[in-house]
């Protein structure tokens, strides 16, 4: 690390150099047009009237799908969501006797 010389302030490396141009120096200099770059893309030429990729492979049409059976969606949900009920309360009993224990550890 270098150490400023005697007769200057340790903020001197940080300042703008003395150019001797009066108010313009603090200006950027001014902006120049690029005179070569970036024209754009070239230009595209459209397809032929009618054109369409070839086909080589047609798609077998869809087939019907079987009807839903919504009486035993529904009770199949309603199953799935006394089971999630169920997990959830016996968290939830675990969750508060630990509570309970670790309490009773505190106070006793």
């Amino acid at each position: 690390m270098t150490t400023p010389s005697a007769g200057s302030s340790p903020d001197d490396h940080w300042r703008r150099p003395e150019s001797g141009d009066g108010p313009a120096a603090d200006q950027p200099p001014p902006a120049t047009a690029p005179t070569s770059g970036y024209t754009g893309p070239p230009p595209s030429v459209p397809p032929p009237a009618g054109w369409r990729p070839p086909v080589h492979l047609e798609p077998a049409p869809a087939r019907r799908l079987p009807p839903q059976d919504t009486a035993a969606l529904d009770a199949a949900e309603q199953r799935s969501q006394r089971v999630t009920y169920g997990f959830g309360a016996a968290a939830g009993v675990v969750l508060v006797a630990l509570v309970c224990l670790l309490c009773s550890r505190l106070i006793f």
